[in-house]
């Protein structure tokens, strides 16, 4: 495990489009979706939401599972003010298989996931976000200009309870304000596992 931290990618850039399988796509509605049939979701599918967060997460990471359970209740409460959650994974299951399509969709059943867990099998759209670890989070309101990157919060696995303050401090003032002042840390977590090409 290489312990890496997010590039921090400058506000204001627009979200990188995204059409892609999702692991669980019976999950319950999110706020904004549009409800299409099908197995993939795309960026688009949220344009009504007031905010998007985008989440580069994995199964394997301790980072990403120290964080998973105040994950899944924060998306639940903040789903009700009208925040779309999007998970991704990105990382090479040739040298993790713990994080293949099939374990991600187990694993989303499992914890009861509220949000599509999406696969990203080119990794190509973790590159267009410049995600660099797991859990990196962004947050985008609602023309789609990033508002928000970094940390959940400043817990890490044995060292504290997550609770989520970073990541929700900056939903409340984007839901509040349109915009988030607040200093803005990088996320901490394992490295995502790109392919060797």
């Amino acid at each position: 495990m290489a312990l890496t931290e997010s590039q921090m990618t400058a506000l204001g850039d627009a979200a990188p489009a995204f059409d892609l399988p999702a692991a669980n796509p019976g999950v319950a509605e999110n706020p904004g979706m549009s409800g299409r049939p099908g197995q993939t979701r795309a960026l688009s599918d949220f344009d009504e939401a007031e905010a998007l967060v985008v989440v580069f997460t994995c199964n394997h990471c301790p980072y990403a599972q120290h964080v998973e359970p105040a994950l899944i209740e924060l998306a639940a409460e903040y789903q009700e003010r009208d925040v779309a959650f999007v998970a991704i994974s990105a990382n090479d299951p040739q040298s993790h298989p713990e994080d293949s399509f099939e374990n991600m969709a187990a694993r989303a059943e499992d914890k009861g996931y509220p949000f599509p867990y999406l696969y990203d099998e080119s990794q190509e759209v973790a590159r267009a976000y410049e995600a660099a670890c797991t859990p990196d989070f962004f947050v985008y309101g609602p023309e789609r200009r990033l508002a928000y990157r970094g940390r959940f919060d400043a817990t890490r696995p044995n060292k504290g309870t997550p609770t989520g303050e970073d990541l929700r401090a900056a939903l409340d003032e984007l839901l509040d304000t349109g915009e988030v002042t607040g200093e803005q840390h990088p996320s901490v977590g394992c490295n995502i596992k790109w392919r060797a090409d």
